[in-house]
């Protein structure tokens, strides 16, 4: 039995020589829109050729090596980036801006072991984009876990009631300054703008008691304010009213004071005139005194000593006194 003769036929590769200009077609297009990119005004564009940092480009139009041998990597330097802890906004673009268990961030205990719900923002810039990129492998979160552990450190220095009441600032202040001293030197290539408190709380199950503590606080300082008040009313109108005494008080001391000035620079020159004539300064005196005294004594009669019967002078006094 004989086997059956197959033939074959060889392929006829004449026809694909009309393929022979597909290639250039291809390529020609991937390698021109890939020599070219723009950066925007907001970024700046970190080349790198085969792996390697080459350069970083200012905004604007650029040119690179194609087919892949420079890779451009777009870094927001202008941009404000955000984090948030404790709470998260929706629809955030940054991806580092919210965390993965906002409860336990803001879950903190304070200095004096009391615990309250922390919730705060971390607003940054990129600021060398080249460390962003290649010194840390994950800036973002990185920069996430030093601003918790910063705020925990923080807040252990500090009171309940300097937490949640009068030392926001204080402590807003210090955390700031130690995130900037570990971004430096963890190398994070970002700069902090600012770190802010937003609400800080009590836990649920002691905030009624806080805030009827808070009230009574709050009670307390009113009442310190209007007691002051009424002091820097009182004080100033009796201050006044001393004021008014004591400069009456100097009104007639100077009163009498030159009063008295007088009195004795007269009775001085009565007595110099006195010392140089006796008989004339005391008759005078006599007659002076005698003219102020004599109008108030009324009906007076003086007599000599010699008369022995008054009777018709008094008649006589009558008559021109009836007259």
């Amino acid at each position: 039995m004989t086997r059956p003769t197959i033939a074959y036929r060889q392929p006829d590769w004449s026809k694909l020589r009309h393929l022979r200009w597909l290639i250039p077609l291809i390529l020609v297009p991937i390698v021109i829109f890939t020599t070219y990119y723009t950066v925007p005004a907001e970024s700046v564009g970190v080349v790198l050729r085969f792996g390697k940092h080459s350069s970083t480009q200012d905004p604007g139009l650029h040119f690179k090596l194609p087919l892949g041998i420079d890779e451009v990597i777009l870094v927001p330097v202008q941009r404000q980036l955000k984090l948030e802890f404790g709470f998260g906004t929706p629809d955030a673009t940054n991806p580092d801006q919210i965390g993965t268990d906002p409860k336990r961030e803001s879950s903190m205990v304070t200095g004096d072991t009391n615990a309250a719900l922390v919730e705060w923002i971390v607003q940054y810039h990129i600021d060398d984009p080249v460390l962003y990129l290649f010194h840390v492998r994950d800036p973002g979160q990185t920069l996430r876990d030093l601003s918790e552990a910063v705020m925990r450190e923080v807040i252990g220095d500090n009171t309940v009631d300097d937490v949640i009441t009068v030392g926001r600032q204080d402590i807003e202040v210090a955390a700031a300054a130690r995130l900037r001293l570990m971004a430096k030197a963890y190398k994070l290539g970002v700069a902090i703008d600012q770190l802010q408190l937003k609400n800080v709380n009590p836990p649920i199950e002691v905030k009624e008691s806080f805030n009827e503590v808070n009230k009574a606080q709050q009670e307390r300082e009113n009442m310190i304010n209007v007691a002051n008040g009424e002091y820097n009313k009182a004080v100033p109108r009796a201050q006044g009213e001393a004021a008014q005494k004591i400069s009456e008080a100097d009104g007639y001391r100077l009163k009498r004071v030159n009063e008295a000035l007088g009195d004795a620079a007269a009775f001085n020159a009565v007595l110099e005139q006195y010392v140089k004539a006796p008989e004339v300064t005391r008759t005078r005196l006599f007659l002076e005194t005698m003219k102020e005294v004599l109008p108030g004594l009324g009906a007076k009669w003086i007599v000599d000593e010699k008369v022995t019967q008054l009777l018709p002078m008094l008649q006589a006094g009558g008559k021109e006194a009836g007259k």
